[in-house]
């Protein structure tokens, strides 16, 4: 069992910096929601996908290495989203 707050303090006003840090993550990983569809929409299966769209899949010089940035970018959101749900799952047993 955790100890109870210091004398003086509430319980409700020890959790609200984590309620505030919960709900950042909330908006955090929703952005990242976005960002990770975007990143995959944009990579091409066969032919070019979306980013073929005005000729911007050969704005960096060549497929490969669009295909290489949008790798890494989409390895780093999903990364970054991963965690965000996990920090968000331990919270929330916490009951913040």
């Amino acid at each position: 069992m955790l100890p109870g707050p210091p004398r003086g303090i509430t319980r409700n006003e020890m959790s609200r910096p984590m309620a505030l840090f919960q709900t950042f993550l909330m908006i955090m990983q929703a952005l990242l929601s976005v960002a990770l569809i975007a990143g995959v929409l944009l990579h091409s299966a066969k032919g070019e996908g979306l980013a073929g769209i005005g000729g911007q899949s050969h704005l960096f010089g060549s497929q490969k290495d669009v295909e290489s940035g949008l790798n890494w970018f989409t390895g780093i959101v999903s990364g970054l989203w991963f965690a965000i749900a996990i920090l968000l799952s331990i919270l929330g047993r916490q009951g913040v």
